[in-house]
């Protein structure tokens, strides 16, 4: 999306000149929660006074990961460049503006639980070496039909694999529809075509900076889902929303800037890949375990990461096949970048590009080289072939990514304390109540027994 750069007051002026001229009625204020799942409020535009000096006030103790009924208060400081009109008016032909705040505490400090904070932070010691971190996403999602009750129907007739077309193709106007709504946002979108499944679609947009690209994957989930509803649809970004067929991923794009240059690239090397590229790699690799449970968050994520869809499940690198946690695109100069393959679309997205750079940048500071690539297909290796390559796994569960995440001080330093215990906690209920139902596959196998 595109933001003003200009002063807070120049900014404030702005803001109160589109309110009147585009007869704005009401502002949503949207934050997000420790898991990923965006908040609001929503206040009429006489209240935009209050908006603009930060004296908004919410219960912080509603909000997942937040804090103790006891300290409940929580102020709403609203980024003023991402002020935007919402492509579409209320039911009563209104026109709603949007927002997206940090959080604060009522000492008037930046709150420790806000994940935009934590984003932030690492941000910072990115910016302290010197470097722009800049990410490119490639979020997958489903749409499904609705029963007349408006819950999804998983029997999609839509038999179109990837970059089919009308009439194999049945999402054609949908992708069309919602990428109508997020230029009008200012997003610059660069692909939109069919995935692999049957009613599976991805829209790729342009890499920005780091802060720049979470709040652009909360609006983009946000707008899809809307656009799907209105249109009578149902979309999710579930990892894996039907067995047997491809899940749906969020590929990261990353790279690092300094001085305007993208310091990935090294016309001098091989591969062109510079010192730094390879460094930051090796922490991306070293860290890859601790970080799944943040990438990779909810139980689901791991019913995607499994052999014979593509997914990643192998922790490895290489420039030519995609059988491995990272891929490195061919393309060099200022568009060198390396792809990270295991995150999904459930993450948090803040958190995620957190604790991706923080992996990264120890890469660097402690030179961790990558390993040779692995330019084979892993998915054909026999487990002593990958031995021999030094290949490890991704977690297989959200139990095991939990106690990796444990363990890896340099992930837990990146999220900070309040929200590494907060997400863990979370976690673990979620893992108890996944593994104290009795689900329908139990009930196949062995109902009859």
């Amino acid at each position: 999306m595109k933001k003003i750069s200009i002063n807070r007051e120049e900014q404030e002026k702005s803001i109160k000149r589109t309110i009147e001229e585009k007869n704005v009625r009401f502002i949503v204020l949207q934050i997000a929660d420790i898991l990923g799942s965006a908040k609001s409020t929503t206040l009429p535009v006489n209240q935009i006074d209050k908006i603009l000096n930060n004296e908004i006030m919410f219960d912080g103790s509603s909000i997942d990961g937040f804090t103790r009924i006891e300290e409940s208060d929580m102020y709403l400081y609203p980024d003023l460049s991402t002020f935007c009109l919402l492509p579409w008016q209320t039911l009563n032909g209104y026109t709603v503006a949007r927002m997206i705040c940090d959080v604060y505490t009522t000492e008037g400090r930046p709150f420790e639980g806000d994940p935009r904070y934590v984003l932030k932070r690492a941000i910072k010691k990115a910016e302290e070496m010197g470097y722009t971190f800049n990410v490119g996403p490639e979020p997958e999602f489903y749409i499904f039909k609705k029963d007349e009750k408006g819950n999804p129907v998983f029997d999609s007739n839509d038999k179109a694999g990837y970059f089919d077309m009308a009439p194999m193709d049945k999402g054609e106007s949908v992708r069309e529809a919602i990428t109508i709504a997020l230029e009008n946002l200012g997003f610059e979108v660069e692909a939109a075509h069919h995935e692999c499944g049957p009613g599976q679609h991805e829209i790729d947009f342009k890499y920005a900076d780091a802060l720049s690209t979470a709040d652009n994957i909360m609006t983009f989930k946000y707008v899809v889902k809307k656009i799907a509803d209105d249109l009578g649809l149902f979309a999710t970004f579930m990892p894996k929303p039907v067995a047997g067929i491809a899940g749906s991923g969020m590929h990261l794009n990353m790279s690092l800037f300094k001085d305007g240059e993208n310091i990935f690239y090294d016309e001098q090397k091989e591969n062109k890949l510079s010192d730094e590229a390879l460094y930051f790699i090796g922490g991306i690799l070293k860290h890859a375990k601790g970080f799944a449970a943040i990438t990779n968050p909810i139980v689901n994520s791991y019913k995607r990461l499994v052999s014979g869809f593509e997914a990643p499940v192998n922790i490895a690198w290489s420039e030519k096949n995609r059988s491995p946690l990272i891929r490195v695109p061919a393309k060099r100069g200022q568009s060198t970048r390396i792809e990270l393959r295991n995150p999904d679309p459930s993450c948090n997205p803040y958190l995620a590009l957190a604790v991706t750079l923080t992996a990264g940048l120890d890469g660097i500071l402690n030179k961790i080289k990558a390993p040779e690539p692995i330019n084979r297909n892993i998915y054909e290796m026999c487990a002593e072939e990958k031995k021999e390559n030094h290949i490890e796994p991704l977690p297989k569960n959200l139990y095991e990514a939990i106690v990796e995440l444990s363990n890896d001080e340099t992930i837990k330093e990146a999220l900070g304390n309040h929200v590494t215990n907060k997400f863990i906690a979370g976690k673990l209920k979620e893992w108890k109540s996944y593994t104290s139902k009795v689900h329908q596959w139990e009930l196949e196998q062995y109902l009859r027994s």
